[in-house]
């Protein structure tokens, strides 16, 4: 078990596998790591229609973090769907008690592609603390719009990098579709361009990218380097077949 390098996913449960802790486990597999995982949620879903979230009681959600920690070690965890702001603050605080040097990848989840709200950000002051805690927050541009709804983009991420590092996920903005931008440090962006020209949308294909960063975090790699990779890996998911569905290629690394 000691030779097993540990990595923690947070999230809801889809059953179609296209999203949520199954698809993260898959991806933290092809990156050769051991994924454990917890629920917070079970949703009715497929890869086109989203019908109903069904969360799981907070207390149940410690409870599994705590068990898993009895028996592994965990330094990097990588957080989806959760049932509100203060929640998600307690689940951290967990995390960080657990272990104060853990790494946390936020992706904050506030609507599925169908259009069903999982919540909003209306409890700023809670919202604000957990920036502080978190390593990499990973929205797209629906997301990052939605999280502070009275600033611009460009103001939100000057407030947010202030805080910690942002991946912006480039694939639902009007303009330079699916250009990722990088922000770390409080002073340095980086812009990463498509490396294919076409691409086969995929269902849940966020949940891959923020466990993929979570996995070159996980495997020690330099900030740059993971958010590249995480976008390589990625692209080679979007075109792994031509349905909503993708294939995890397990030989990528």
């Amino acid at each position: 078990m000691n030779n097993k390098t540990y990595i923690l996913t947070i999230a809801g449960l889809d059953p179609s596998s296209g999203a949520g802790i199954t698809s993260d486990i898959k991806t933290f597999e092809a990156h050769g790591l051991y994924g454990v995982s917890v629920c917070t949620a079970v949703t009715v879903q497929n890869d086109i229609n989203f019908k109903d979230c069904i969360w799981i009681n907070e207390s149940v959600v410690i409870k599994q973090i705590q068990t898993l920690f009895e028996r592994f070690t965990i330094d990097v965890v990588k957080i989806g769907i959760i049932e509100s702001w203060q929640v998600l603050s307690n689940v951290v605080d967990t995390l960080l008690q657990l272990n104060p040097n853990i790494k946390i990848i936020l992706d904050p989840i506030m609507q599925a592609s169908s259009g069903f709200d999982f919540h909003t950000n209306s409890d700023f002051e809670t919202f604000n603390s957990v920036l502080d805690k978190c390593y990499f927050i990973i929205p797209n541009y629906d997301e990052i719009q939605n999280l502070l709804p009275n600033k611009s983009i460009s103001e939100t991420i000057e407030f947010i990098s202030e805080k910690t590092n942002i991946y912006l996920k480039g694939g639902h903005r009007a303009d330079k579709k699916g250009w990722d931008e990088i922000y770390h440090s409080g002073i340095v962006q980086i812009n990463f361009r498509p490396g294919v020209h076409n691409i086969h949308e995929k269902h849940g294909s966020g949940c891959v990218i923020a466990a993929a960063l979570a996995s070159n975090f996980a495997k020690q790699m330099e900030l740059e380097d993971a958010c590249r990779l995480a976008k390589q890996y990625t692209e080679q998911f979007l075109n792994s077949n031509n349905s909503l569905l993708g294939t995890h290629n397990y030989k990528y690394l």
